[in-house]
């Protein structure tokens, strides 16, 4: 992919340490550097989603990414923080397909959202 979202991805990177100054205490620089490479396989699969104008490519994507992550130890806290964090900054940058981009991250929080309400809790 050509580099045309690097300032997006750039600015919702720093969004996000800014929010979570303990990223950089516990990943430091290669935290960040894999984050940024992280949001680049996010705006492949938006473009795939916007390409064929099908929402549930990237919804899809984001739920399967999501159990990998809870599986690792993460929170899906932290994969919808990430996401806002790029909405906002699509708002702040108005590259082209930002509006389709930002109605795929908002649908895919959605149906993380609900996977979660899901899920069965152990007791």
């Amino acid at each position: 992919m050509e580099n045309k979202y690097k300032s997006v991805i750039d600015e919702a990177v720093v969004k996000l340490y800014d929010r979570y100054p303990e990223l950089d205490e516990k990943y430091g620089e290669a935290g960040r550097k894999k984050c940024y490479e992280d949001n680049i396989h996010h705006f492949n699969y938006l473009e795939s989603a916007a390409d064929v104008g099908e929402s549930k490519v990237f919804s899809d994507y984001a739920l399967w990414l999501n159990s990998v992550l809870v599986s690792r130890g993460m929170k899906s806290d932290h994969l919808i923080d990430n996401f806002n964090c790029i909405m906002e900054s699509l708002e702040e940058t108005g590259v082209e397909k930002g509006e389709a981009f930002k109605l795929y991250l908002k649908q895919a929080i959605e149906a993380i959202q609900s996977a979660d309400r899901e899920e069965p809790t152990s007791s």
